[in-house]
Parts: C-alpha cells; sequence; structure tokens
C-alpha cells in the first residue's frame, strides 16, 4: 500500500470490524475489514456522543414546533378578527415554522442512517437539504407578508381591536424569542447548521411580531397606514434573514469552511517529524472532516508513520475541536535533487 490512513472518528456510531479474513467479530485487533459497510477505522465514542445529540435536537424540534403552533394559531385567530395585515402574516409565518421544523426532524432522521458501499459517507447531508427546505419556507413567507402589505396599503381598509392584536403581537414577540434562543443554544452545541437556521428563523419571527406590535401601535394612534407599512417592513426581515440562512446552507452544501479552519489544522499538523503538512476539509451534515497530507522521510516504518498520525490527529483535534473526522496521509519526502 502507498496509503497508510489514520482516522480519528467520533460520531459515536459504528463499530469497528477487525480480523483479517476473519468473522468480523475482531474488534480487539484493531484491523479494519471491508464488509460493505464503509465503517471507519476507528470510533472513540467518549469525544462525542452522537445519541445524546440527536435526542436533544430531536426534542428542540418538537417543543419548539409545538411553541409556534399555539402562538400562530392564537395569532391567526386575533388577526382574522382585527383584520391586521401585519398579524396576519406573522401567524401564518409562525406556522409555517410548523412545517419547517417537520423538515428538520425528517433530515436528523434520515441523517442517521449508517454508511454502505453506494452512500460511503452515510446520510449527513440530509441534514443540510433538511436546511433548504427552510430557506424555501422563509423566502415564500417575504413574498405573501410583502403582497399583502401591499395590497392593503393601497385599499386603506380599517383595522379593528386594535387591543386584541397588540396583546397577540406581544404574544408572538415573547414565544418566538424562547423557542429561536432554545433552538439556538441546542444547534450550536451539536454544531448543526439546520437547527441554527432554524433558530435564526424563529428570532425572524420575533422580529415580525415585533413589526406588527409596531404597526397597531401606529393604528392605535390613529395612523391607518401603520398596519400595512409594519407589514413591509415585516417583509425585509423576512428577506435579510432569508438570506442568512441561504447562504449558510449553501455554503455547506458546496462544501465550504469556516475562515481559519484550515490553516490551524495545518500548523497543528507541523510537529517533529513532519517537514509539510496540507489540510482539506467539509462539512457533511453535522461533521467536519479534515484530511491532512504531511510530508515525513520516506524512511519511516508503517508502524512509525502510525504512531506518528496518531499525534497528529490529537494535535489537530486539540486545534480545532469542532472536528469529528480527521484522516492523516503520510507523503514521502521528495529526493533532493
Amino acid at each position: 500500500m502507498n496509503r497508510a490512513p489514520w482516522e480519528l472518528v467520533a460520531l459515536g456510531g459504528g463499530r469497528r470490524r477487525g480480523g483479517q479474513g476473519g468473522s468480523g467479530n475482531g474488534e480487539e485487533q484493531g484491523v479494519h475489514k471491508v464488509t460493505g459497510l464503509r465503517e471507519p477505522a476507528n470510533s472513540l465514542r467518549d469525544r462525542f456522543d452522537d445519541t445524546t445529540e440527536r435526542r436533544l435536537a430531536n426534542r428542540a424540534v418538537g417543543v419548539s414546533a409545538v411553541g409556534l403552533a399555539v402562538t400562530g394559531l392564537v395569532e391567526l385567530i386575533i388577526a382574522v378578527i382585527t383584520g391586521s395585515v401585519g398579524l396576519l402574516g406573522d401567524a401564518l409565518h409562525n406556522l409555517s415554522d410548523v412545517s419547517t421544523s417537520a423538515a428538520v426532524f425528517f433530515g436528523f432522521r434520515v441523517s442517521k442512517r449508517a454508511p454502505t458501499e453506494r452512500y460511503p459517507y452515510g446520510w449527513e447531508r440530509a441534514e443540510d437539504l433538511a436546511g433548504l427546505g427552510v430557506a424555501v419556507v422563509i423566502w415564500s413567507s417575504a413574498v405573501f407578508a410583502g403582497v399583502e402589505s401591499v395590497h392593503k396599503l393601497l385599499a386603506n381598509t380599517g383595522t379593528s381591536h386594535v387591543g386584541a392584536g397588540i396583546a397577540a403581537a406581544a404574544l408572538g414577540i415573547a414565544g418566538n424569542q424562547l423557542v429561536a434562543r432554545y433552538k439556538l443554544r441546542v444547534g450550536q452545541r451539536i454544531q448543526s447548521t439546520t437547527l441554527v437556521s432554524d433558530a435564526k428563523h424563529s428570532w425572524l419571527d420575533a422580529l415580525s411580531s415585533a413589526g406588527a406590535l409596531a404597526g397597531l401601535v401606529a393604528v392605535a394612534v390613529g395612523q391607518r397606514w401603520g398596519d400595512p407599512v409594519a407589514g413591509l417592513a415585516v417583509t425585509l426581515f423576512i428577506c435579510h434573514v432569508g438570506y442568512s440562512v441561504t447562504t449558510d446552507i449553501v455554503r455547506r452544501l458546496l462544501d465550504g469552511v469556516e475562515d481559519g479552519v484550515l490553516s490551524a489544522a495545518e500548523l497543528a499538523a507541523a510537529i517533529t517529524g513532519v517537514e509539510h503538512a496540507h489540510a482539506r476539509a467539509r462539512w457533511t451534515g453535522r461533521t467536519l472532516r479534515i484530511e491532512v497530507e504531511g510530508w515525513v522521510e520516506p524512511e519511516l516504518t508503517v508502524r512509525e508513520a502510525d504512531d506518528l498520525g496518531r499525534h497528529i490527529v490529537d494535535a489537530v483535534h486539540a486545534a480545532v475541536p469542532e472536528a469529528r473526522v480527521i484522516t492523516f496521509i503520510p507523503r514521502a519526502v521528495p529526493p533532493p535533487t
């Protein structure tokens, strides 16, 4: 073999299969056996608990869906009574979040499927594809809110029961802020861009509710145009967050990584015995994969290269703790010319 990769994997799933020509029960031997399932060569379950992360994600999605459904239904009922287009757009936006939560939940469920020969990296990108669904809902909400606001502004229709509308808008602000902070905290903890994007969507809804509230306050002091203008302001907020969410998801799908990840990995890999290191990285769902090529002396034995790889993996993981898979590939330093 001209390549002896060492992988550190902290996904919590998958077993090592060992035994050259054995039955696949040689986990103690530490030798990876190709069985059709493209499992990692080594699994360190003590670094990350994927089962716990998925449970946290599913709980966050479920709790937020229930909270937004209650908030949206209350706003919708009050919007119908008051005729407030700003509150109506906010209510429909909150209810649309229930569908995005379903998309996120589906993404988490699909992404936990084990790697196969056809899908050797597993189904983790299903989470990123679910994020695209979130982006579509955000942009659809922007279009609907904008159309309804322009229509009411041109029609110059009034708004009734303003006090009830103000109370409903305040409820929308509180509900969305609580849900957004909860999902953001969980999403950042488990490194889920999709859940973070969904949290931004809920934060957007809080701004949307604030816009509806401002419009209703304007109506209460005699400015009939306050409600449709607030609806237009809400539309701008939706577009802003929609752009942010879309760029985050597209960057993940195009294998983009955060600034400084590659330089940190290369610097950490430049330990004694490595003359030069070159790194590449990409995200697949919640997994940051880093591949490091290190140029070493060609006289190294396979055992020495393997030991060196272990040290490099630990060093890179310390420098980039969010990495879940780190692969080291030794390359022979070319002879002097």
